[in-house]
């Protein structure tokens, strides 16, 4: 390694200091995260913490590491560097990221770390602060474009959930049509639409009624329907029969209570598909499958039967756990009969499908943007080691 790198201890490193106390009862929102040992769990007016800062977890989940750009406040789950001691901030991450604090387990019920007992832990480390910034801008690089395409993914999907509120919720284009209708009445429906919804394609805007109705589910436009997911839709369980013990590190991706989750060397189904979450705190949380992938036990998955509703659009239908009908109060769960008889608006005249046809390249963008994260992922992790330990130099 040279004589650039020393062998040193954690503690000649950095300071670690415990996190501090914030109920939830206590929180007040803000602009400052709360950091916890699983990561951001709220935010709170106030930062107890100046940025840029470094955070592993104390109590439940030990180690792994966050780092922290802005202000923040660490809770009392956590250990927070104190003092950097003259080191990189980001370069001081990786290193605690990169080390295995399991055996330092103290809690006898809670896996409980005690600072005092890693920071003995002999570590070796550059010298020159210009390789740990290199160090940490190598690998920063790769975590900075990985976070960019999940937050460009959450703002293509925010896009895609607007489109959806804004036709099948708050039914603006056929509001704004009856508007028009009421003052033309002899308009046909093609000039209604034309001057209603400039914004639509004609051939959209035209499928939209300028009339409500009453239903089941309150006021919906003319024409359109209610009806059973079990109608409209191929609804069953995941497969009972597979575990987390069947998982591999590449493959197809495979969705259990808690969303995506791991991945598996085969696959069940080549198409797009909702997952819902059918056990667990999850219950009733949504996502949307695409490309060929699996569901593992305590879920239900479905997609659409009929030719006029895209599988896009009763993913966004069903979205959210209070759409969902739960019984139990220990362990909330969904029935499959529930799930069967869960009533989804359907509209007339495949607009569901244009819907779903629509929004379609914004997942496909999403997509893009995960399976290349993933690339980035297992680059990092392949150079963190190597980097971090001096077996891999740079200038």
């Amino acid at each position: 390694m040279g004589s650039e790198w020393r062998k040193t201890t954690l503690g000649e490193v950095l300071t670690l200091q415990r996190g501090f106390d914030l109920p939830e009862t206590d929180r007040r929102a803000g602009r400052f995260p709360v950091i916890a040992s699983t990561g951001q769990v709220g935010t709170h007016y106030k930062p107890m913490v100046r940025g840029p800062g470094v955070v592993i977890g104390r109590s439940g989940s030990l180690g792994g590491g966050q780092f922290i750009k802005g202000d923040f406040w660490p809770l009392n789950t956590t250990l927070w560097v104190k003092d950097f001691k003259g080191n990189n901030p980001r370069f001081c991450y990786y290193l605690l990221k990169s080390l295995d604090f399991s055996h330092f387990n103290v809690g006898s019920g809670v896996p409980t770390l005690n600072r005092n007992h890693i920071h003995p832990l002999p570590v070796v480390v550059p010298s020159d602060q210009n390789e740990q910034r290199a160090i940490a801008h190598i690998l920063g690089t790769l975590d900075d474009k990985i976070e960019l395409n999940r937050r460009m993914n959450q703002t293509l999907e925010e896009m895609a959930r607007a489109l959806f509120k804004s036709w099948f919720v708050d039914f603006d284009p056929v509001r704004a049509k009856a508007t028009v209708r009421r003052e033309h009445p002899d308009w046909s429906n093609a000039q209604v639409s034309r001057a209603a919804c400039p914004t639509l394609k004609p051939e959209i805007a035209e499928l939209f009624p300028d009339e409500f109705e009453n239903s089941e589910l309150g006021e919906i436009p003319k024409g359109w329907r209610v009806s059973r997911l079990g109608d409209i839709a191929d609804v069953n369980w995941g497969d009972t029969n597979v575990t987390k013990s069947s998982y591999v590190n590449e493959g197809y991706l495979a969705y259990s209570a808690k969303g995506p989750d791991g991945f598996l060397s085969y696959y069940d189904y080549d198409c797009v598909g909702v997952v819902v979450s059918a056990i667990g705190a999850n219950s009733g949380f949504t996502w949307l499958a695409r490309g060929k992938w699996s569901c593992i036990k305590n879920t239900i998955r479905f997609w659409s039967i009929v030719s006029d509703i895209s599988t896009e659009y009763l993913y966004f239908a069903t979205h959210g756990n209070n759409i969902w009908p739960l019984r139990g109060s220990a362990q909330p769960f969904i029935s499959q009969t529930d799930a069967q008889n869960l009533r989804v608006l359907h509209p007339s005249n495949g607009l569901a499908r244009k819907f779903g046809d629509t929004i379609s390249p914004l997942f496909d963008r999403i997509d893009f943007s995960i399976h290349e994260s993933r690339t980035l992922a297992a680059l990092r992790d392949t150079l963190l080691p190597k980097l971090i330990s001096g077996v891999l130099r740079v200038k």
